[in-house]
C-alpha cells in the first residue's frame, strides 16, 4: 500500500487548511489523507507546535480552520498539481464543460507561468499521455489509485495483483506508460517488465498495487 511520508502529509494538510476558511473536521481530514483519526489528531498537534495558527471550533459548521487573520503566502504548484490542473482545464475547455473558456485559459496560463522551464516541459510531456473521454463508472481501490499516482509521476514500476476476466488473480510487474479515462472504465496502458510487451489493465480490477524501486 502506498503511504505518504509524514512530512509530506503535514505540508499537504496545511495546504488543505489554507485552501478553505471554513471548518473541516478531523474525521474528514483523516479520510482524505488515508490515516486513522488518532494519527490525524497527532498531525494537527504537530502543526500547532510548528506555530501554524490553527483553531478548532465546535458546533454546526465548525471544525479545524486557520485563523482568519492569517496572511497567506503565494501559492506554489509542484509538477504533479500543475499537470493535473492543466490537463483537467484543457478537458473542461474541449468538452465545453464550462462556458468561460477565456477566463479558464487565462487561469491556466498563470499556473503554467508559475513553473520553471524544466517543470513546464515535464508537465507538457505528462499531459500527452493522460486522456479523459468521460467519467469512469467503475470504482477502484483507493490504495491502488495512490500507488498508480505515485508510479505515474515518479516513473516507478509497479507490482500489481490483477483480477482477470476469468476471475483468476495474477501478479505482474509493470511500467505505466499512459492512462485513459473512458465513460465506464479507467485503462492503464503498461509494459509488462518480465515479458517486455505492452499490456492493458482495467484500474478497477487491480486488487493490490505495490511500488517497486526505480529502474536503473
Amino acid at each position: 500500500m502506498c503511504r505518504v511520508k509524514r512530512t509530506e502529509r503535514l505540508f499537504a494538510i496545511a495546504e488543505a487548511l489554507r485552501g478553505r476558511r471554513t471548518g473541516v473536521t478531523a474525521e474528514e481530514l483523516a479520510d482524505r489523507f488515508g490515516v486513522s483519526l488518532r494519527t490525524m489528531y497527532r498531525d494537527l498537534d504537530a502543526l500547532r507546535e510548528a506555530e501554524l495558527p490553527l483553531a478548532a471550533e465546535r458546533g454546526r459548521g465548525g471544525g479545524y480552520a486557520l485563523d482568519r487573520t492569517y496572511s497567506l503566502p503565494p501559492v506554489n504548484f509542484d509538477v504533479r498539481e500543475a499537470a493535473v490542473l492543466l490537463v483537467l482545464g484543457k478537458l473542461a475547455s474541449e468538452l465545453r464543460l464550462v462556458p468561460f473558456t477565456q477566463t479558464l485559459s487565462s487561469a491556466l496560463d498563470k499556473v503554467r507561468a508559475a513553473l520553471p522551464t524544466a517543470a513546464q516541459r515535464r508537465v507538457e510531456s505528462l499531459g500527452k499521455h493522460l486522456t479523459f473521454v468521460g467519467v469512469p463508472a467503475h470504482k477502484s481501490h483507493e490504495h491502488v489509485r495512490r500507488a498508480v499516482e505515485t508510479a505515474w509521476f515518479e516513473a516507478r514500476p509497479l507490482r500489481i495483483t490483477y483480477l482477470g476476466s476469468d476471475d483468476v488473480l495474477s501478479v505482474r510487474n509493470v511500467r505505466l506508460e499512459s492512462v485513459t479515462l473512458e465513460r465506464t472504465t479507467t485503462f492503464l496502458q503498461c509494459r509488462d517488465l518480465e515479458r517486455d510487451e505492452p499490456r492493458q489493465f482495467r484500474l478497477h480490477r487491480i486488487e493490490r498495487a505495490e511500488l517497486l524501486d526505480p529502474e536503473p
